[in-house]
């Protein structure tokens, strides 16, 4: 090969390679979403015994290592170790009695805009219902209650059972 077409046929190679890559860690991602989406974001790996997590752990680190170094045989590797790592982290939730994310999603329409917000309990669940709009959790309800101010929790705790209709800023106080 003469000296100017080695280096072409190097950065098809390497070109193609990329390709492959990229479709491989494609396919993985969909395993990923799937299981993601029947288990919750980050979830499913803390439902598996510790010897298991570390085990999956571990081969997520050698999946990631073969990505960086670009190194197309390994990455084909352990995408598919990977995979089947997902697989039985699945299996094995299920086979301990855990239950797939099932979120109790509350809805309420916003009274200036008739936009409609969920409200949910956990991250989790707000991840696993974020494509339907959106959605608060409860402790970011519990942040927005905090920066209305004091007033707010007064008027609650003076009037127990009262019903919250609006929310008026007060006036700035005079400069004199």
């Amino acid at each position: 090969m003469s000296a100017v077409v080695q280096p072409v046929t190097d950065a098809l190679d390497e070109l193609l390679d990329g390709a492959e890559i990229q479709s491989l860690v494609d396919g993985l991602d969909e395993v990923v979403v799937t299981l993601e989406r029947k288990w919750g974001v980050g979830r499913l790996r803390r439902l598996v015994d510790d010897d298991l997590r570390l085990r999956f752990d571990a081969q997520v680190d050698r999946f990631d290592a073969a990505l960086i170094a670009r190194r197309l045989a390994a990455v084909r590797v352990h995408a598919g170790g990977l995979r089947r790592a997902w697989q039985v982290l699945d299996a094995a939730a299920t086979a301990a009695g855990h239950a797939p994310l099932s979120p109790n999603v509350w809805e309420c329409v916003l009274p200036s805009s008739g936009e409609v917000v969920s409200l949910v309990r956990t991250p989790e669940e707000a991840h696993h219902v974020a494509d339907q709009g959106r959605v608060f959790t409860v402790a970011e309800v519990g942040v927005l209650i905090e920066a209305l101010g004091s007033d707010v929790l007064d008027v609650k705790r003076v009037f127990p059972g009262a019903s919250l209709a609006s929310v008026r800023s007060k006036p700035p106080d005079p400069p004199f």
